[in-house]
């Protein structure tokens, strides 16, 4: 790529960062100017609430063993942990930014309740009362965070049981004071949040409030339809979200499902557009599952959290079957038999849902069985943000990577990140895909033909995938063609590629001498072996993000050429057929190994 267009490139991003910039600043603007709003909740002139009417079921998985680290002043969140010696942890200096969303979200606070002792609630009540006279006054800083303030809120009322137990009068009307107070925060931000996640979980927690605090009818009815207005526009008619993020769904559900309930016990109708979004969701969830209970990795997925997958998967018919076809989120599910392939076939996210989006367009992920063996990297979890960016990358992803260069570009540097995120700036426009029945040798199969143009604009280049699952379930075909749509641009750069399949570190990979083939060994004693059309394929290595224990070496599958020689590479991985097929599925109200 030449000196002049690497110029042109980039004063045209610093040019889209400072429009960002200065929406972002111009809407900062409005927030501290803005008028008040009417506020929410009942009370004298739209004050504090008088009481509280329910507390929420809280769906996520506890362990009363956290409960004992907590009061010995042990605070572990997001991979680090702070001895706190005696101070308040709301003064303690925090390792990161994930450790303090997630102390100032007080979702800890199951585990206290777990625990079920008089020293527990004691401790909640506390630490509560803490954090109110701590951060509760000044509005500033990370605890006022939009989507950690709607966490606490949430936490807060789901658990008021466990912090209200032998509370005295004084204590209660502090408590509730401060959920007025935060709720009128949340009910201003809502009005000049730009687009993004944070409006639908500010929405979400005004709902929560306004009917855990028995608001009148119309207050009700007001904030129903805030909250309907955000559903519609960020759950997808497919089902999927607009952030293309499949643990996006897992989160939303954990909050929606009580908050549907929430409204049938105090005898109001959910709105519509809440319980068109959870039968939506649902489905699409399945979507994204393999053989083994775990999710596939798109789009800032990390850990498949399989006990709150289950309870999740519990609300519906266990017999329910997924969607296959999710053209608005951008998703297809190819399954055969054992067979499952997971294709990624959406550009990127509006800017302002990206922040957590990978550059994978036309990437998938393969299983048989309960064995993955094709899979994408993951996202690294909270607070191990050095491996993020390469995590994010093209190269990450089973899919084709040209001149060493992802086909989205992020907004990075310059310190913008910490104001705006980190957003995809430029990417794949146009994505194309079909779906087909097709004759794979003697069966039919079901297969996938896809396009983008993420490399349309850097070097002329538009990526066309095509897969085929066979009816048994035995074989992947696989065709990936690199089409020159802008000659002197594509002459003019690198031709490299290089066809990557992250292998899952379960999967024992051994190349054949020649490196014209390799067998894959799954743990349960299913084999397969690629080949990619006689062309030698190098196994290197990878690293796999998506574990409990943190970051894991693994192998992957690598076809390198050059585009201008060999624009088209076939590719496939067919098992072994001395091994019947699989016909398990998980059981979705259990859980599988992740």
């Amino acid at each position: 790529m030449g000196v002049n267009r690497l110029a042109t490139r980039a004063l045209a991003d610093r040019w889209r960062l400072g429009w960002l910039l200065a929406r972002h600043a111009g809407r900062r603007a409005l927030h501290i100017a803005g008028a008040p709003l009417r506020v929410l909740l009942p009370g004298p002139r739209g004050g504090s609430p008088d009481r509280l009417v329910i507390a929420p079921q809280d769906l996520r998985t506890t362990d009363p063993t956290v409960a004992n680290d907590i009061y010995a002043g042990y605070f572990a969140f997001a991979g680090k942990v702070v001895a706190t010696a005696g101070i308040s942890p709301f003064r303690a200096l925090a390792p990161s930014e994930a450790w303090s969303e997630a102390l100032m979200g007080f979702g800890w606070l199951r585990h206290l309740r777990a625990a079920d002792s008089a020293l527990a609630r004691a401790n909640a009540r506390a630490l509560v009362d803490d954090w109110m006279t701590e951060c509760g006054r000044s509005q500033t800083g990370p605890a006022w965070d939009p989507a950690v303030t709607s966490r606490r809120l949430m936490s807060w009322l789901a658990q008021s049981p466990l912090i209200l137990d032998g509370a005295d009068r004084a204590f209660y009307r502090r408590f509730l004071r401060s959920i007025g107070r935060q709720t009128v925060w949340l009910a201003r931000a809502l009005r000049t949040l730009p687009p993004s996640e944070n409006r639908l979980w500010v929405a979400i927690a005004l709902a929560y409030t306004v009917v855990c605090t028995g608001a009148s009818a119309a207050q009700i009815r007001r904030i129903g339809r805030t909250l309907s207005e955000e559903l519609d526009r960020q759950i997808l008619r497919d089902g999927g979200h607009v952030g293309r993020n499949p643990q996006t769904l897992v989160d939303l559900l954990t909050d929606l499902l009580p908050l549907r309930q929430a409204f049938l016990s105090q005898g109001h109708e959910p709105p519509r557009a809440l319980v068109g979004a959870i039968d939506r969701m649902m489905p699409a969830l399945r979507l994204f599952r393999h053989g083994d209970g775990a999710l596939a990795l798109f789009n800032g997925m990390s850990v498949t959290p399989p006990d709150r997958l289950a309870t999740l998967l519990a609300y519906t018919d266990a017999r329910a079957q997924p969607i296959e076809n999710a053209p608005y989120s951008g998703y297809q599910r190819l399954a055969a038999r054992s067979a499952t392939v997971i294709v990624d076939t959406g550009p990127p996210p509006p800017a302002g849902y990206s922040s957590r989006a990978h550059a994978g367009c036309l990437s998938f992920e393969f299983s048989d069985g309960p064995g993955r063996i094709v899979v994408n990297c993951g996202a690294p979890p909270p607070g191990v943000d050095g491996w993020r960016a390469l995590a994010r990358s093209t190269a990450a992803h089973s899919t084709l990577t040209v001149a060493d260069t992802s086909s989205c570009r992020f907004l990075e540097g310059d310190g913008l990140g910490s104001v705006l995120g980190t957003p995809i700036i430029a990417g794949p426009s146009d994505v194309t895909m079909v779906r087909e029945v097709v004759r794979d040798g003697d069966e039919a199969g079901v297969g996938v033909a896809a396009s983008h143009d993420g490399y349309r604009s850097m070097l002329g280049l538009v990526h066309q995938r095509r897969l085929v699952l066979s009816a048994s379930g035995r074989r992947l075909v696989g065709t990936d063609v690199i089409a020159i749509v802008n000659p002197s641009r594509a002459q003019s750069g690198s031709d490299a590629y290089a066809l990557r399949f992250h292998l899952h570190p379960l999967v024992r990979a051994t190349r054949s001498s020649g490196g014209l083939s390799v067998r894959l060994d799954l743990p349960g004693g299913a084999s397969w072996t690629f080949t990619a059309g006689g062309l030698p394929i190098q196994l290197e290595e990878s690293i796999f993000f998506a574990t409990p224990e943190g970051a894991r070496r693994t192998d992957q599958l690598v076809v390198a050429g050059g585009f201008r020689t060999q624009p088209q590479m076939s590719w496939r991985f067919e098992r072994d057929d001395a091994i019947p097929p699989r016909h398990a599925a998980p059981d979705d109200a259990g859980d599988g190994p992740v």
